[in-house]
């Protein structure tokens, strides 16, 4: 019994050379193991034919237990009533006999004992002893054909019985060795007192019917055992087949080949299911072309109206800026109405950039300019713009950085649009408190992380941060300004980089961002060498990830603090 294996289910082959026996069998386990979850036919096979060999070897065995007791029980009953049969013969042919002295008598006994053991008899050994209760003063003992050796157990029944005594022997013939059974009685010469008279007969025929049989019925076993497993295999190919073929279909269509389609054949519930199949993935196929249409019209919608939106939002700008630099001239309300259109005009250009910088991510446009720097460069100048608008908020940066070259490939305009919106977002919650900003690298990433201890964030919340145009309170208000567009923005970066943009936090203790980043250009990074959690103390927090755990946060060399 075998199995075919899929391409995707193609596993490296192990070095067998220089393993230990123990670890040998070990791996052949776990490829077994590993083999029996991911083979539904194996399963099916290998319980179809376990259970099959199970049922035809319990069959087989009542059926040859029944047939060797019915030729074995046979069998004696035909040796029973022949010895009966042939004793009373011989003790009438005795007591018919003239013979007056041992001598005659002993002549007379062997020429009937010998006319007994005929070949038509069926017995193939008679055999004549005295019995040890008789004191006669000759002793009659010889035997015919092929004797055995008597228990004591059989002739003690024979002298102490008056019917007729058995015993399963062994005999040897000139067929071979095999079962047989000798039948005992007594008999009464004249002038000499009571004999024990025994015929042998062989069951080997019976054996050798029994032996035929039982080969016949394991032929018969192997025979059935074989087409059980060919059925099983086919019923499992014609069920599973369609199965794996819908699987194969459905990563195809997961992969973005929308024409894929099952192969449909006859009228039965397999076809039926490769239909249904279809027709499923026909419907995805519109409903994802119209979608992917309306993306389209949305996303040029977008980049459209922001661009056109700029010619205008220009003349405004140029018009507030005149109002604001003209306020002290205006009374109290008029010279306020001028500080909210200046503001509200540099929040609605910020929009109008995000919208676009968004709508370059949506289509696939956006583009890397990579440089080979040092992070703890871009982190700092990110640091040192910040310093003013936190000393505002009355909070501090600690900066943390290990002593050696951060260095990796990354485009500093990005990297830094990110740490400027993570910064921006601590300061805003805060609440004052210091802010700490940890870099962190090992062999294959580097990472940046920034940690406040404000008002926190809780599970929900961190799996909604990066959402667009989210806020974790709408009823908090906003006193730094911002799109709702910037996490979303730092998201895309992060993954532009092919790395990986973390968030975790709780409800009153603070909330932590991380961003990792290969040093490598496109490489993925799959752990960040930076921390994640506000203090390794508290419970196991809630994370939104791409990506595992991160690895513990290596020696630090250098801090320092930024801020008033």
């Amino acid at each position: 019994m075998s199995t075919v294996a899929s391409p995707t289910d193609a596993r490296p082959r192990p070095r067998w050379r220089g393993l230990r026996p123990r670890r040998r069998i070990a791996i052949a386990l776990a490829q077994a193991r590993s083999a029996w979850r991911r083979s539904l036919r194996l399963r099916v096979l290998a319980v179809t034919t376990v259970v099959g060999i199970v049922a035809l070897a319990l069959v087989s065995a009542y059926l040859s237990d029944r047939v060797r007791d019915a030729l074995y029980d046979q069998r004696v009953a035909e040796a029973l009533a022949d010895a009966s049969s042939r004793t009373a013969q011989i003790q009438a042919q005795l007591d018919a006999a003239t013979a007056t002295t041992p001598a005659q008598v002993q002549s007379v006994a062997f020429e009937i004992v010998r006319a007994a053991q005929s070949p038509g008899s069926g017995a193939i050994g008679t055999m004549l002893r005295r019995s040890p209760s008789d004191t006669g003063i000759s002793p009659i003992d010889f035997s015919v054909g092929s004797p055995v050796t008597l228990s004591e157990d059989l002739r003690s029944a024979v002298q102490d019985s008056t019917t007729q005594q058995w015993q399963a022997v062994t005999v040897d013939t000139a067929d071979g060795t095999g079962p047989g059974v000798v039948v005992g009685a007594r008999v009464f010469p004249p002038e000499v007192g009571a004999y024990e008279l025994y015929f042998v007969y062989s069951l080997i025929p019976e054996q050798s019917t029994l032996t035929l049989i039982q080969q016949t019925l394991a032929l018969a076993a192997f025979a059935l055992l074989g087409l059980l497993a060919a059925m099983a295999l086919y019923l499992t190919r014609q069920v599973l087949g369609p199965v794996q073929q819908a699987a194969r279909t459905a990563e195809r269509l997961a992969a973005g080949h929308l024409d894929e389609r099952m192969t449909e054949h006859g009228r039965d519930e397999l076809a039926l299911l490769g239909r249904s199949f279809n027709e499923m993935a026909e419907s995805l196929q519109d409903q994802i072309e119209r979608l992917a249409g309306l993306s389209r019209v949305q996303q040029q919608f977008v980049s459209d109206v922001s661009h056109e939106l700029r010619t205008p939002l220009t003349t405004i700008r140029m018009a507030s800026e005149l109002l604001y630099d003209a306020r002290g001239d205006f009374d109290a309300t008029t010279r306020r109405s001028a500080e909210l259109l200046h503001t509200q005009v540099d929040r609605f250009e910020a929009l109008l950039a995000d919208l676009l910088e968004i709508s370059r991510f949506d289509a696939g446009a956006a583009v890397l300019d990579v440089e080979h720097l040092d992070v703890r460069t871009v982190v700092r100048r990110a640091v040192d713009l910040a310093a003013p608008l936190a000393e505002r908020m009355g909070t501090s940066f600690v900066l943390e950085e290990p002593g050696q070259a951060c260095r990796a490939d990354l485009d500093p305009r990005r990297v830094e649009r990110v740490l400027r919106n993570l910064l921006a977002n601590a300061i805003e919650h805060a609440e004052g408190r210091g802010i700490e900003v940890v870099v962190a690298a090992d062999d294959r990433a580097v990472a940046v992380s920034v940690v406040d201890h404000g008002v926190g964030m809780t599970a929900r919340q961190t799996e909604q941060v990066f959402d667009r145009f989210w806020r974790g309170d709408p009823s908090r208000a906003r006193t730094i300004g911002g799109t709702g567009l910037g996490l979303a923005i730092s998201l895309e970066d992060a993954r532009l980089h092919g790395g990986r943009l973390e968030a975790w936090g709780r409800p009153g203790v603070g909330a932590s961002f991380r961003l990792t980043l290969p040093r490598r250009a496109g490489v993925v990074v799959t752990s960040s060498p930076g921390p994640l959690e506000r203090t390794t103390a508290d419970p196991e927090p809630t994370r939104v990830s791409t990506g595992p755990s991160p690895a513990a946060l290596p020696e630090l060399g250098e801090t320092r603090e930024v801020g008033p």
